[in-house]
């Protein structure tokens, strides 16, 4: 496929179980028939849910979707270790489950906020060059640092003793896998995760997302453009249209000042004169060539007083 018909931007799919992340893009890339396109973290194979696909430019921006907090609802099954923590592995350990719902909540509970995390030996992560499951694999066990991981949420939805269903929100870099094995050596009786569905990844809901089969439909019925997110529509900041100096400095990825905008472009696609004290400087800046076109995102540096690009998206 030409360039001029590569798509830009992010598709929300619905990774089903049996599938791993890699596979969703081979086959997307075979659906859409582009080279270029990738995923924004991984989800186990035995896992589903939401799994934003980058496409064409839109790769560009796939390490800022991975930083974003990330949605689960997952079932922990009490009094049963493995050694992939959860229930597709080998039994390590079996204790009965004698804790109460009130010692389940009680210490779910004391999970949310900053944690140590010890990512799990089954992990995409690498120690000197090596993948530590490739390490597992072979029956080796190194030691991984702790990692800071955030538990914005821990919800315990339902509990019906050993299960427990639970509402996971948590920064990038968390194993909800982990979090299970954690939460049953806290309990006493072991743990480990029996089902994980992601619900949610920033803007991207699992209401909204597409099986791979959907978006064949909607190749064969060219629609793909419907489901594809643009870029720019990814991001919250305002959008900033250059004036004619600003255009050139712009076109060609320079830094630029508050007087080189001409207009902030309004939700309704309607332009108003910008007043170069009104450009934030916290946060992300959408920028435009004075003919529209999204150029890229920008930053306030301070001792500069200017602001410089982050992201561009050549055209």
């Amino acid at each position: 496929m030409g360039e001029e018909c590569m798509y830009h931007g992010v598709i929300n799919v619905y990774k089903e179980p049996g599938f791993t992340s890699h596979d969703v893009v081979a086959k997307l890339r075979g659906i859409l028939k582009q080279k270029k396109i990738g995923h924004t973290g991984t989800l186990d194979p035995a896992a589903c849910g939401v799994l934003p696909v980058c496409l064409g430019q839109g790769t560009r921006i796939a390490d800022m979707l991975t930083e974003k907090k990330k949605t689960y609802e997952a079932v922990l099954l009490l009094g049963q270790e493995t050694d992939t923590q959860d229930t597709t592995g080998e039994v390590l350990a079996r204790c009965p489950v004698n804790v109460s719902e009130e010692e389940v909540r009680r210490t779910a509970a004391s999970f949310i906020g900053p944690q140590k995390q010890v990512p799990p030996m089954y992990s995409a992560l690498k120690v000197e060059g090596k993948k530590l499951y490739e390490l597992a694999r072979a029956g080796k066990e190194v030691e991984r640092p702790a990692r800071d991981i955030q538990i914005d949420e821990l919800t315990m939805n339902w509990i019906k003793l050993p299960r427990v269903g639970m509402t996971v929100t948590c920064s990038k870099g968390t194993y909800i896998r982990t979090l299970c094995y954690d939460l049953g050596k806290a309990l006493g009786c072991g743990g480990c995760m029996e089902k994980l569905t992601r619900t949610r990844v920033e803007r991207f809901l699992i209401q909204d997302s597409l099986t791979l089969s959907q978006i064949e439909t909607l190749r064969d019925e060219n629609r793909v453009e419907e489901i594809i997110l643009p870029i720019e529509a990814i991001f919250d900041g305002p959008r900033a249209i250059a004036n004619e100096a600003g255009n050139k400095k712009l076109i060609n990825g320079n830094p630029v000042a508050a007087e080189d905008f001409a207009f902030i472009l309004r939700e309704d696609g309607q332009a108003e004169p910008l007043a170069p004290e009104a450009l934030p400087k916290t946060g992300l800046v959408r920028v435009y060539s004075a003919d529209r076109k999204f150029l890229g995102l920008y930053e306030y540096e301070e001792r500069r007083r200017f602001w410089k690009p982050k992201k561009m998206f050549p055209t």
